[in-house]
C-alpha cells in the first residue's frame, strides 16, 4: 500500500483523476472570457431591444425583458446569509469538494444548495419570498385553498381537460392549465398530509429542488469518473438558476427529472440495474406527467444510454417503470395527449400567441446565459473543444479510462468495428461529460425552437440548466469563476423582484 497516498481519498478518485486536468493552454482564458464577452453582449441586446418593444406595443409581457421581473433593487433578511453562503463556497468549496468523501459530498452538496436557495430567496422576505410565491393568481394552491376542487381526486382526473381551455368554465389557473394534473396533485397530497399552504409548499420545492445537484453529481461520475464529478460539486451549488429554484414549483420538476436520469446512468453502469432501472424508470413516468415539455429528457436519456458500458440489460425494468405512471393516470380518466393538445390552445389563446417568437427564439438563450452564468458559459466552450483534444485516437494510457464504474474487461475491450456506441464507451472522462451536457443543451434548443417557451424560461428550463452547470468541471481557477457565478446571482436578486 502507498503510505504517500491519503486514506480519505477514495479509490476512484486516485485512479480516475487526470493528470492535466485542467490544463491551461495558450489562448484558452481568451477563448473563454470572448465567449462569456458575446453572451454579456446577447443579454444586454436582449434588454435593450425587449425593453423597446415593451415600450412600443406591449407585446412582451415582462417588465423587466428578457426576464419575467420587474426593477425593484432591494435587500432582505437572506442579503448577509447568500453572502456567507458564497464567500464560504468560493474559498472552501472546490477543496472540500476534492478532499470529502464521495457520500459526504453528496450531503454537503445538497445541503449548500438548499442555504444558498433558502437564502436568496429570503431576500424578498419571508412571505413574498417563499410562503406566498405558490399561492398567486397564477399557480397550484389557487384550486386548494379556499376551495378544494381536488377533494374528488379521481373525478378531477377525469374532468380535468374540461377546464383547460380559457373559455372553459372554471377555466383552470395558468400553470394547473399548463402542466399535468401530477404537478397539481403533490401539493393536494401535501395538504392531505398536513402540509397545506404556501409555506410548506416553498419548502417543498426548496428542500426537495436542491437534491438536483446531488443528482447530477451521481450521474457525472458514473459516466465521465469521479474527478470531474468532484470539480463540477461547487459550481452545481453555487449557481445563478438558484434565484429561481426557490421557491418555484420548477425547481420540484428539476429535482424528480434528475434523479430519473441519476438512476438510469446507475442502472446502465451496473450499479443495482435492476432496481436502478425500475426507479428510474417510476421517476421518468412522473416526470413526463409533472410537465409535458420535460418530455425531452428523453434525449439526456438517449445519451446516458449511449454512454452506458450495460445499457440493454436494465431497460426491460426501465420500460416496467416508465408505465406505472401513465398507467395509473390513464385509469384514473386524465388523457395525456387530448390534455396536450388543448393545452397548445389554451397556450395561444394567451400570452403566448402574443409574445413574438422572433424575439423570443433567442431572447431565451439570454434568459438562460443568466441563470447558468459564466463560469457555465466558459465551461460550454471548454466542452466543445473536449471532444477534439481527447479524441479516441490522441488518447493514450490511463486518458483511454472509462469511468471506474466499469469493470477492467469493459476498460480493456476495444475490438475492431466497434459500433457508435462502443467508440463512445472507449472515451476519456471529458468527452464523456461533453456528450451528457450537449445533451441537455440539445434538449433546451429543441424546447427554444418549439415556440411554446417564449419568456418565463429562466424558470421553465431550470431542469436543463442543471445539467449544463456541470460544465464548469472544465473550468481552471475555479474560484474566480465561482466568484463570478455568485456575484451575478446576488446582483440579479437585489435589484429585480422575480416573479411568475
Amino acid at each position: 500500500m502507498n503510505r504517500d497516498l491519503p486514506r480519505d481519498r477514495p479509490r476512484d478518485l486516485l485512479r480516475d483523476r487526470p493528470r492535466d486536468l485542467p490544463r491551461e493552454r495558450p489562448g484558452d482564458l481568451l477563448r473563454d472570457l470572448s465567449a462569456v464577452l458575446a453572451a454579456a453582449l446577447l443579454v444586454t441586446a436582449a434588454v435593450v431591444i425587449g425593453t423597446s418593444i415593451e415600450h412600443r406595443d406591449g407585446t412582451l409581457h415582462v417588465s423587466w425583458p428578457p426576464l419575467y421581473a420587474h426593477w425593484e433593487p432591494h435587500v432582505g433578511p437572506g442579503t448577509w446569509a447568500a453572502v456567507v453562503v458564497a464567500v464560504a463556497v468560493v474559498a472552501y468549496g472546490p477543496s472540500l469538494a476534492a478532499r470529502l468523501p464521495w457520500r459526504a459530498l453528496l450531503l454537503a452538496s445538497w445541503g449548500t444548495a438548499m442555504a444558498w436557495t433558502y437564502s436568496l430567496a429570503l431576500v424578498d422576505g419571508w412571505q413574498r419570498g417563499i410562503a406566498r410565491r405558490l399561492t398567486t393568481a397564477y399557480e397550484y394552491l389557487q384550486v386548494i385553498d379556499p376551495v378544494n376542487r381536488f377533494h374528488d381526486i379521481p373525478a378531477a382526473l377525469r374532468d380535468f381537460t374540461h377546464h383547460i381551455l380559457i373559455h372553459s368554465p372554471g377555466h383552470w389557473p395558468a400553470h394547473v392549465a399548463g402542466h399535468p394534473p401530477a404537478a397539481t396533485l403533490t401539493f393536494v397530497l401535501l395538504d392531505r398530509i398536513g402540509l397545506g399552504g404556501g409555506a410548506w409548499a416553498g419548502v417543498w420545492c426548496i428542500t426537495v429542488g436542491a437534491t438536483a445537484a446531488a443528482a447530477v453529481l451521481v450521474t457525472v461520475r458514473v459516466l465521465a469518473g469521479e474527478a470531474l464529478a468532484r470539480r463540477a460539486a461547487p459550481f452545481l451549488v453555487l449557481a445563478p438558476a438558484a434565484v429561481w429554484m426557490g421557491a418555484s414549483a420548477d425547481g420540484y420538476f428539476t429535482a424528480v427529472a434528475a434523479w430519473a436520469v441519476a438512476f438510469l446512468a446507475l442502472a446502465v453502469t451496473g450499479h443495482r440495474p435492476r432496481a436502478s432501472g425500475l426507479a428510474s424508470g417510476l421517476l421518468f413516468g412522473l416526470t413526463a406527467y409533472l410537465s409535458y415539455g420535460l418530455t425531452l429528457f428523453a434525449v439526456i436519456a438517449c445519451a446516458v444510454l449511449l454512454l452506458g458500458s450495460r445499457r440493454l440489460r436494465p431497460l426491460p425494468y426501465v420500460v416496467a417503470g416508465l408505465a406505472v405512471v401513465p398507467l395509473v393516470f390513464t385509469a384514473l380518466g386524465f388523457n395525456w395527449w387530448e390534455a396536450y393538445r388543448l393545452l397548445v390552445t389554451r397556450y395561444y389563446e394567451g400570452a403566448g400567441g402574443i409574445r413574438p417568437y422572433g424575439y423570443w427564439v433567442w431572447a431565451n438563450l439570454a434568459c438562460t446565459a443568466l441563470i447558468v452564468g459564466p463560469a457555465t458559459v466558459a465551461g460550454l466552450r471548454r466542452a466543445g473543444a473536449a471532444p477534439v483534444r481527447k479524441s479516441v485516437h490522441g488518447c493514450v494510457g490511463d486518458r483511454l479510462r472509462t469511468p471506474a464504474s466499469e469493470s477492467a474487461p469493459d476498460r480493456l475491450r476495444t475490438p475492431a468495428g466497434q459500433g457508435v456506441g462502443d467508440r463512445l464507451r472507449t472515451l476519456a472522462a471529458e468527452p464523456r461529460l461533453a456528450l451528457l451536457v450537449f445533451a441537455a443543451l440539445l434538449a433546451l434548443l429543441v424546447a427554444d425552437l418549439s415556440g411554446m417557451s417564449k419568456a418565463e424560461t429562466e424558470r421553465i428550463w431550470l431542469p436543463f440548466a442543471m445539467w449544463l452547470l456541470a460544465a464548469g468541471a472544465f473550468l481552471p481557477r475555479p474560484r474566480v469563476w465561482l466568484a463570478a457565478q455568485a456575484g451575478l446571482a446576488l446582483v440579479i436578486n437585489h435589484l429585480l423582484f422575480t416573479g411568475w
